[in-house]
């Protein structure tokens, strides 16, 4: 199946949809990816529009060039966009609401990860529902170098996978972690030679694909409420995804599949 280009409205970001997966690529290698306003706002738009996608299954982002996932923010444009607390303000209501439209995502979110992945680059990663690095992944967050505050929300997912002692020593220390330490503390899922990097997270995306969009939709969910902030728990909003999964034409057509011994056929319905 031909891969269907989206025009985001800047080269910087680039999406396109092949079968079933979507493609998020941060593209300014010239600057190791690090992400400009604009490119948070073409972010935001190509996760509005994968979300909206029916046949759309799950969703890969990663950085183009090989050196780096994303370095994190582009210091250049500090002294335009990010001069004082009111223009902070917005440049960071920007990119909360990139971040936002993809936690907002009901589809399965994988971050491909070689080089680089520091600062908002490395937030950006921990939105991704799983981290796949190569080996030479170096993993970041110097807040505490520059005189910066991390954003709450992003530091509640770093806490959620690494534990609060391992987010203390990230944070206090500004230190990198190699991708064999970031497996390790469970910042990352894997680590995979470089040159199987962009095969194995296909062939991860492919089997994500292949299973039932409901049932992983219901899992998601009910994850993200028993791992995330207890003050958004919406059991309702899970048990109308459990009991939907169970009243779908995918039910019928995994046990149909089972018992014929063949490989089933979801249609997310």
């Amino acid at each position: 199946m031909a891969a269907t280009t989206i025009d985001l409205g800047t080269p910087k970001i680039l999406a396109r949809i092949e079968d079933g997966i979507g493609w998020i690529t941060f593209n300014q290698p010239e600057k190791r990816n690090a992400i400009s306003l604009a490119m948070w706002e073409a972010v935001a738009a190509a996760a509005e529009r994968f979300a909206m996608d029916p046949s759309l299954r799950v969703v890969v982002m990663h950085g183009a060039g090989g050196k780096a996932f994303a370095s994190g923010a582009d210091i250049s444009e500090f002294d335009k966009v990010r001069d004082s607390a009111e223009a902070e303000a917005r440049y960071s209501a920007t990119s909360s609401m990139a971040r936002k439209r993809l936690e907002a995502l009901e589809k399965p979110l994988i971050a491909m990860i070689q080089g680089f992945c520091i600062g908002g680059g490395c937030a950006t990663a921990l939105v991704a529902d799983i981290r796949v690095s190569a080996e030479d992944g170096r993993f970041g967050i110097p807040a505490a170098k520059l005189g910066v505050a991390y954003a709450y929300h992003s530091l509640r997912r770093l806490v959620a996978l690494v534990g609060p002692a391992i987010a203390k020593e990230i944070m206090f220390t500004g230190r990198q972690l190699d991708a064999a330490e970031a497996l390790r503390v469970g910042l990352v899922n894997r680590v995979v030679p470089a040159g199987e990097l962009e095969s194995v997270t296909t062939e991860l995306a492919q089997a994500i694909a292949r299973n039932a969009p409901l049932s992983i939709r219901a899992s998601k969910e009910a994850i993200e409420q028993i791992a995330g902030d207890p003050a958004r728990v919406n059991t309702e909003r899970f048990e109308a995804m459990y009991r939907a999964c169970f009243d779908s034409a995918d039910y019928a057509e995994g046990r149909a599949a089972f018992m014929a011994k063949r490989p089933p056929i979801f249609t997310g319905r």
